[in-house]
């Protein structure tokens, strides 16, 4: 995402910040003014610390519910957290429009903040899954309330260009969390690392207490919020972009699915070496994808990442080499880097702003929807045949190729967006 341009002054900046501080309740977006506010900078901290956090753990726990006897359950370590994520949306969803933007985050941040000081405590099986199913609960409160609140806080013809940067922050925070985790236990101890896993989520929830809320008629938080019907599950109003991000996240689950095992296959020795090609390229490309969908249209920024996305879909199934396979990963990585900032602005383009946070909840339910089909599918089809991940692949690019035929001669736009 490029961030040139013209800064405007820092003391002015500042001077303005301080008024409308003490001028408003709530954050109103001023088109004429840059994202790069400090409100801004506190939400994006405020993601990587919590991404981080909660990402650290990862490549540790396999090991760590070994050692507990539990090496038949390695499974769920992912599928139970992914779990609590999908059922807590529609409620993320509800709050984050009714008692606000901050309160929700916050409440994700606290659920990492106290799972880390609970592992070390909870020494049984049983207990580890009950808290990886607890765990998830973050993820399905903090990322469906800070895309309302960065939708809040940005105009909205610089929404795409906010997206990718706080995409940034939060993929960086996934992607240096395994690294930090894996050199705190190697130095220190497992226990040091859940620790120091609840201190990123402290400094998460330290950052959004000095965070102003967005929701301008927010209301104090009542039992009665946690009651769900069929309408707050689901929001109509982004059901495009719902379609989009379903049929585009299926690759992402065969990925993660048999990735590894293709890697292996064409002689890479490190398998994760996927993984960070994708990262790397999908964070590079942030910078000017979301800002080029403010300026071209968001439709048109999807169709080019949904064409190098089939593309990628195709060069990963008829790779013959590792360094194929890789340059097939550096693509993909492009591919993701445009679509995921401009669908979260697209669906914020479509959402009624007094449904932002149920509208977001539906985007984050699609997305783990698309993931879960593309596990299963990848899974079905693979079976331990090697011969079959071509296919599997083949299929991911016909699905994406499904999504670019909707997008161009079927999805009619209300708006010029």
């Amino acid at each position: 995402m490029s961030i040139s341009g013209r800064i405007v002054n820092h003391d002015a900046a500042f001077f303005y910040y301080i008024c409308t501080l003490l001028q408003h309740s709530y954050i109103m977006p001023d088109p004429s003014k840059s994202i790069y506010t400090f409100q801004f900078a506190l939400v994006c901290l405020s993601s990587f610390l919590f991404s981080a956090s909660f990402n650290m753990l990862i490549p540790e726990l396999p090991a760590y519910l070994t050692a507990m006897g539990g090496a038949e359950y390695k499974g769920l370590i992912i599928a139970l957290f992914t779990l609590t994520a999908g059922i807590s949306r529609p409620f993320s969803g509800k709050l984050t429009d009714t008692i606000g933007r901050v309160p929700v985050m916050a409440v994700g941040s606290l659920v990492c903040f106290v799972c880390g000081f609970m592992y070390p405590l909870l020494t049984t099986v049983a207990g580890f899954l009950f808290l990886r199913l607890v765990h998830g609960f973050s993820t399905g409160f903090k990322p469906t309330a800070t895309a309302a609140y960065v939708a809040d806080l940005v105009p909205k013809g610089k929404w795409g260009e906010a997206m990718g940067i706080h995409g940034i922050c939060f993929s960086t925070g996934l992607a240096i969390g395994p690294a930090i985790g894996s050199t705190i236990t190697a130095h220190y101890s497992i226990n040091i690392l859940f620790y120091c896993s609840s201190l990123f989520a402290l400094m998460s929830i330290v950052i959004l207490a000095n965070m102003k809320e967005t929701l301008p008629d927010k209301a104090r938080f009542k039992f009665s919020h946690l009651k769900i019907n069929r309408k707050d599950i689901f929001d109509w109003a982004v059901l495009p972009a719902v379609i989009i991000i379903f049929l585009t996240y299926i690759s992402y689950g065969a990925i993660l699915t048999v990735i590894s095992d293709w890697s292996g296959h064409l002689g890479t020795s490190n398998k994760g070496l996927f993984f960070m090609v994708f990262t790397l390229t999908s964070l590079l490309i942030r910078f000017v994808a979301g800002k080029a969908s403010d300026r071209h249209g968001r439709t048109l920024i999807l169709r080019v990442s949904l064409g190098l996305l089939a593309l990628a879909m195709f060069l990963i199934a008829i790779a013959s080499s590792s360094l194929m396979l890789m340059l097939a990963s550096a693509l993909y990585g492009v591919a993701t880097g445009m679509l995921s900032p401009t669908a979260t602005a697209w669906t914020a383009d479509l959402s009624n702003p007094e449904q932002r946070g149920k509208a977001m909840a539906t985007m984050y339910i699609s997305l783990e929807a698309g993931i879960g089909m593309g596990a299963l599918l990848a899974g079905w089809l693979f079976v331990d045949d090697i011969a079959m991940i071509p296919v599997t692949f083949y299929c991911c690019s016909g699905i994406t190729m499904l999504a670019l035929v909707y997008l161009q001669f079927f999805y009619k736009a209300k708006t010029t967006a």
